[in-house]
C-alpha cells in the first residue's frame, strides 16, 4: 500500500537557490528502518558552505536538488519489524550517516572513515533531513531523556563531534586545554572538557562578546588575540594565563590559518593539537616547531564509536547544558532567514522548525 502522506522538503540545487518542494514519504525497506518526524533542525557551517558555494569538496549538481540538513531531532512515526529499541511517538536525536558496517574502518571502531559512509545532506544523492519525514537506521536514533527537550536534542549532533575531539585529544584530569574559535563546537569542546576534568579551559576568538559567553558557558580564561604574528599572541597567551610551559592540549575549532599556527606554538613539549575546524584547503605553519616538540596532531573527522552515547550521557547527567547555546527559531517556509543569520555571525545555534503541515 502506497502512503499519502505529504513530505515537504527543503531543497537546494546551487549556490543561492533553495525552495520548498515535495518529496517522496520515505519507505521502510530494511526490518531496522524507522521513521522520524522531523521536530527541529540546526544550522551548522556547512550549511552556510551549500548555501554560499554549493557544497564544500563535494557541490550539489543543479540537475539533482539537494535536501539541505542533517543536524535533527524529532519523534518516531513509523518502525521496522525488527525495531526493538524504539517505539511510535519516542523522542530522539539523529545521527545523521550510516556507515557500511563491513569494510576495515568499521570494524575497527572507525565508522566515520568508512568509504561508503551514506551522510545527510551529502551530493549527489544523500538527502538531508529538513523534511517532515526522514529515514534512518533504529541503531542511528537516540533516545532523549524524558527532561531532554526536542530543541536540546538537536545539539546532540554537535556536542558528539566535541566528544569526538576531546576523546582524540585524550583531556584528563588537570589538563590545561586551549580552544581556538568560539562557535558552537569551540563551545562544546568547552563544556565537554570541562566535564571531563580539565584544570584551566582557555577559548580564544576575535569576537569579545563570544568569549563573554564562553567565560559564562564554560571556559575558565578567555583570551581575544591581535594583530600580531602567531608566535608573539602564543607567548601573550602562556603570559596571560601562567602556561610557562604551555598547554597539554590545543582544540583548534576554527580552520584559521594563524589559529593554527598560534596552537602548535603554545603548545608544551609533547603536547596534543586536534584540528576540528575547517579552513583553506591548503595552509602553511610551523613544521618545524612540531617536530621539535613532539606534538601529537589529528585531525578530526565527525564522530564514531561511543560519542553519541558519550553525549547523551554528558546532558542525561546534566554535566553538560545545551540549552544556552539556542539562540533562535524560524519557520521551516523560511530556512533560509536562519542560514542568513548564521552566515552574518548573529547567534550561536539557530533552528528550523520542522514542516507543520
Amino acid at each position: 500500500m502506497v502512503s499519502v502522506e505529504k513530505n515537504p522538503s527543503l531543497f537546494l540545487s546551487g549556490p543561492g537557490n533553495a525552495w520548498v518542494g515535495e518529496s517522496p514519504y520515505p519507505s521502510i525497506t530494511e526490518e531496522h528502518d524507522v521513521i522520524i518526524r522531523i521536530a527541529y533542525v540546526g544550522v551548522c557551517g556547512s550549511d552556510i558552505s551549500f548555501w554560499t558555494k554549493g557544497g564544500i569538496s563535494a557541490k550539489v549538481d543543479a540537475s539533482r536538488p539537494l535536501i539541505m540538513g542533517h543536524e535533527a531531532s524529532g519523534t518516531i512515526h513509523e518502525i521496522g519489524s525488527a525495531v526493538s529499541s524504539l517505539n511510535v511517538g519516542d523522542k530522539v536525536a539523529i545521527e545523521p550517516g550510516v556507515p557500511c558496517r563491513r569494510c576495515l574502518p568499521c570494524k575497527a571502531g572507525q565508522y566515520n572513515l568508512c568509504p561508503k559512509m551514506v551522510f545527510a545532506a551529502s551530493p549527489p544523492f544523500s538527502h538531508g533531513t529538513l523534511a517532515k519525514y526522514f529515514k534512518i537506521a533504529e541503531d542511528f536514533c537516540y533516545k532523549l531523556p524524558s527532561f531532554v527537550s526536542l530543541e536540546e536534542g538537536v545539539l546532540v549532533e554537535p556536542l558528539a563531534v566535541a566528544m569526538h575531539v576531546c576523546r582524540l585529544a585524550d583531556i584528563r584530569l588537570g589538563q590545561d586545554v586551549i580552544i581556538f574559535g568560539s562557535g558552537t563546537i569551540g563551545l562544546l569542546c568547552a563544556a565537554v572538557s570541562k566535564a571531563l576534568g580539565a584544570q584551566q579551559i582557555i577559548s580564544v576568538d576575535v569576537n569579545a562578546s563570544r568569549l563573554e559567553f564562553a567565560r559564562k558557558f564554560a571556559a575558565t580564561g578567555t583570551f581575544q588575540p591581535d594583530n600580531d604574528s602567531s608566535e608573539t599572541i602564543a607567548g601573550k597567551i602562556k603570559e596571560a594565563h601562567n602556561l610557562d610551559g604551555g598547554a597539554d592540549a590545543v582544540l583548534e575549532a576554527t580552520g584559521v590559518e594563524v589559529c593554527i599556527s598560534t596552537g602548535i606554538h603554545v603548545l608544551k613539549k609533547g603536547g596534543t593539537f586536534i584540528q576540528a575546524g575547517l579552513g583553506n584547503p591548503g595552509i602553511q605553519f610551523p613544521i618545524t616547531t612540531l617536530s621539535e616538540k613532539e606534538i601529537t596532531m589529528k585531525g578530526c573527522f565527525r564522530y564514531s564509536a561511543g560519542d553519541y552515547e558519550l553525549a547523551l550521557h554528558l546532558l542525561e547527567s546534566k554535566r553538560v547544558s545545551v540549552k544556552e547555546l539556542i539562540s533562535s527559531f524560524v519557520d521551516f517556509e523560511h530556512t533560509t532567514d536562519a542560514w542568513e543569520r548564521t552566515r552574518k555571525g548573529d547567534g550561536i545555534k539557530n533552528l528550523i522548525r520542522g514542516p507543520q503541515n
